[in-house]
């Protein structure tokens, strides 16, 4: 019998000798790589913290001692050993989720998918714990080294070494990577650790990184396979950047030994007060060809062969993020003012093609999303027109700075938001589902939403060409899709799709409003409107923030105005054009179709679009209703 198969919870683990703990990992590796390579998902992060997450296990008592990950893409293996081994619809509808989810489990925290949170949830817990007489929990927070780049985790530990008295262990699972590698003087310091020789180095130089760490006779592990050894330096006594941080260090210690990492958690469970223990990891760890992938060591994959990693499936058609790449490394070529500023995401969000042909105009700044707004503001100041790429989920890190920062100086900044709308498998984190409610709220900011590969180019090169105030371009995953050409372009940029013919009264029915990608659907539903003698008009509007004046124009010779957009429902869009139409006396009903106000699940695009009612045959059902029941007024065109 299998190891894995007889453990249903943490506490199966405590009574396996090391031979069967090593046994448990060779066992737990061969899973992932056969479950992950037939769903897809976050492959790379969980192989390199199997070791480090039995010993977690084997060390505390979850969920008495909560365990909060940071990010929580590396969550899998929790997964398996606390009983949830169905990864057959991993980030499916009605499976498991791909981050921790409270839902599933009792021992799974913190649902949030956004780095550098962790210590400061870890800040919080064990504060309450502290407060309320339970000072026998403890609180452990992994955070990567890719998360010291974000500047949340540096305000958590300024308050966390504020207040000695708590049981809280941080776990810096350090294996020199975010999504590619790890950026910055504090990677270049950290690596500089990771790869020195000698114990006396490795010991002074993580001193050296967070400062006096506690009294003399620490013991420093060896950051390399084999046996743990043990060595008792002096304190160095520095008095450099981290010398302030009154918290006790141990390591740095091989994160794929496990009596090392055993035997660390051991000792930082014994201090009680807060304690980091540094861990090296491989990011990929036991699967070749991750190892041997330079770029991101399988981050994140699709469905792939577990023999090869070779995907099973090519993507047909170009992407949106591909679109993105070969243009805006055009328009850099005929601007010398463009400069790209990306958050540790150089690759997925296209600017990797930018950064090879001109390493010195692509920024990245790390998961650092609120520096990177304000510094592109400054860059603006100082005569740079800045592209920042970012997920738009990220996005709602940086509002403050998008307000205040860019938008309330007049900064001529481009925002770029991939994986705009709905993303499907990654869960509500992910879901960028926001950025047109809450984006539209700042004064002076353009929002575009183009529907197809010409009208991204075209919509980039006006973004980038305007100085005055930020603009937007936002886009969903995926493949792009075949080209949707327009019937004709009216004079302030709205692009008419479809115009069927009016009736005598020189109204039509129904106008429908296409954002972006959804301008697709918003033709599929006339389609089946027009073979139920009912008249419509597609637009699209390219630029949907500020609502251009053709919009409001096309609303007075139709019934009934319908907004399609996938992002959240209130305040999106639809609702911007209802209050144009207001302020313009116009009285056509308006219908605002979206997303609910509610965090996505994981599930597909497809089918959290149906969910949603966002598919051609369920607009057109609503639209026939409305216009037959004669719930619809008719308009009175002037």
């Amino acid at each position: 019998m299998a190891i894995l198969d007889r453990i249903d919870g943490p506490g199966d683990l405590a009574g396996l000798s090391l031979e069967e703990c090593k046994q448990l990992a060779a066992e737990i590796r061969e899973f992932l790589i056969a479950e992950v390579s037939k769903t897809g998902g976050h492959l790379g992060p969980n192989l390199g913290v199997v070791e480090l997450t039995i010993a977690l296990h084997r060390t505390f008592e979850s969920p008495k001692d909560p365990i909060v990950f940071d990010t929580g893409h590396q969550s899998y293996v929790h997964k398996l050993l606390t009983g949830r081994k169905d990864f057959s619809r991993l980030r499916s509808s009605d499976g498991l989720a791909g981050y921790p989810q409270r839902g599933e489990s009792e021992h799974d925290i913190v649902e949030s998918s956004h780095a550098s949170s962790s210590l400061s949830w870890a800040d919080g817990i064990s504060r309450a714990f502290a407060r309320t007489g339970q000072p026998d929990r403890f609180v452990i927070a992994v955070v990567g080294d890719g998360a010291l780049t974000g500047g949340m985790t540096w305000e958590a530990l300024n308050n966390i070494t504020d207040d000695n008295s708590r049981n809280l262990v941080i776990v810096m699972n350090d294996n020199g990577r975010s999504y590619a590698p790890t950026i910055g003087g504090m990677a270049r310091f950290l690596n500089s650790v990771r790869v020195t020789g000698g114990y006396r180095d490795l010991q002074e130089g993580s001193e050296r990184l967070f400062g006096r760490f506690g009294a003399p006779g620490r013991t420093v592990y060896r950051a390399t396979r084999g046996a743990m050894r043990g060595f008792v330096s002096r304190a160095s006594g520095n008095q450099d950047l981290y010398s302030n941080l009154d918290i006790k260090y141990v390591g740095p210690v091989d994160g794929h030994d496990l009596p090392a990492l055993e035997e660390a958690m051991r000792q930082a469970k014994g201090y009680g007060r807060p304690t980091l223990v540094h861990v090296i990891t491989e990011k990929g760890r036991g699967y070749a060809p991750a190892e041997n992938d330079v770029a991101d060591q399988f981050h994140s994959v699709g469905q792939i062969d577990p023999g090869s990693g070779e995907p099973l499936e090519v993507s047909s058609g170009r992407s949106w993020t591909g679109v993105f790449r070969q243009r805006i490394l055009q328009l850099a070529r005929e601007n010398d003012r463009i400069i790209g500023i990306t958050a540790a995401m150089l690759k997925p969000t296209g600017l990797d093609a930018l950064a090879e042909a001109f390493p010195e105009r692509v920024i990245d700044v790390g998961i650092a999303e609120q520096h990177a707004v304000t510094s592109a503001a400054g860059l603006a100041y100082g005569g740079m027109h800045p592209v920042v790429a970012i997920y738009a989920t990220f996005m709602n890190r940086a509002f403050d700075q998008l307000l205040m920062d860019v938008a309330l100086h007049r900064a001529g900044v481009t925002f770029v938001l991939d994986r705009a709308g709905i993303t499907g498998p990654d869960g509500a984190s992910h879901n960028g589902v926001w950025d047109l409610a809450t984006l539209q709220v700042v004064p002076g900011i353009r929002i575009s939403a183009p529907r197809d590969e010409e009208r991204l180019s075209e919509l980039l090169a006006e973004a980038v060409a305007v100085d005055d105030g930020p603009t937007v371009i936002r886009y969903p995953k995926g493949a792009v899709g075949d080209a949707l050409p327009a019937l004709r372009r009216t004079e302030d940029g709205t692009d008419v799709l479809r115009e069927d013919p009016a009736r005598e009264d020189g109204t039509r029915d129904v106008l429908l409003v296409g954002v972006g990608p959804m301008a697709r659907v918003a033709g599929e539903a006339a389609e089946l409107l027009a073979a139920q003698g009912v008249s419509a008009t597609v637009i699209d509007p390219r630029w949907v923030v500020p609502v251009a004046e053709s919009v409001v124009e096309f609303a007075r010779g139709h019934r009934l105005l319908v907004s399609i957009e996938d992002g959240i429902r209130v305040g999106g869009i639809g609702t911007r054009i209802r209050q144009a139409l207001r302020d313009a006396g116009v009285d056509t009903a308006v219908s605002e179709l979206g997303t609910p106000d509610e965090f996505p699940p994981h599930a597909s695009r497809g089918e959290l679009l149906e969910a949603a009612g966002l598919t051609a045959e369920r607009i057109a059902a609503d639209v026939v209703e409305q216009v037959r029941g004669n719930r619809i007024p008719v308009a009175r065109p002037e």
